[in-house]
């Protein structure tokens, strides 16, 4: 039988993995998004932005009543230091569009399986809020990753190697999640949930070719 306080424990941490990566993500969506290449592409970073950081505070609230309402519920100065390093060091346009797009495509992987298999508990009503803007932020990544990836130059071999760095560590979180056996073994993810896998089959077709195969 699984301990309860370990379920707890795991699931907080998983929560504020998430949350760190939007927090970072809505941060960088403001400094970088005002310099975009258009005012299209700006005025939708800059609305991005306050959608990350809402599912960012969202997540940190609940994470905080898991911790028994330990925890600030107040706006969140900074992250609990479980955001990837490729998202910290983003600094410009190709690699925010290359962090945006990996991370919420991982991120939509992770939120479908944990809410289609927890669809009435509190897991799924507290994922479900995220899933329709979860949704829209993908659309604008994913566009914006096919025009970089489509553009002259450096631009298109930039992009996929700030994709890269971002997917190294992507994948080898999602690996450590799918085989986390407390979370299985509480039921909050399915045995062999193949996180890792569904990720890859999900990206743009060249990225996909271009994949970090050697993840650990």
């Amino acid at each position: 039988m699984v301990n309860s306080t370990n379920v707890n424990y795991e699931l907080i941490t998983l929560i504020e993995t998430i949350a760190d990566n939007k927090f970072i993500l809505g941060d960088r969506l403001v400094e970088v998004g005002v310099s975009g290449p258009d005012l299209e592409g700006t005025l939708a970073a800059i609305a991005m932005a306050q959608s990350e950081l809402g599912h960012a505070r969202l997540l940190y609230n609940w994470g905080a009543n898991l911790k028994g309402g330990k925890g600030n519920k107040n706006d969140v100065k900074e992250q609990t230091g479980k955001a990837f390093d490729s998202i910290v060091k983003i600094e410009e346009w190709i690699s925010l569009i290359a962090g945006l797009y990996c991370m919420n495509t991982a991120l939509n992987i992770l939120i479908t399986a944990l809410t289609s298999h927890q669809k009435s508990s509190d897991i799924g009503l507290q994922f479900n809020k995220l899933v329709k803007e979860q949704e829209e932020h993908i659309l604008y990544s994913k566009s914006w990753a096919l025009k970089l990836l489509n553009d002259g130059g450096s631009i298109p071999a930039r992009f996929v190697n700030a994709f890269k760095l971002c997917e190294q560590e992507v994948i080898t979180w999602l690996k450590q999640v799918e085989n986390n056996i407390v979370l299985v073994e509480s039921d909050v993810l399915l045995k062999n949930s193949n996180l890792a896998d569904s990720y890859k089959n999900t990206l743009i077709p060249s990225l996909r070719d271009e994949e970090i195969v050697n993840a650990q």
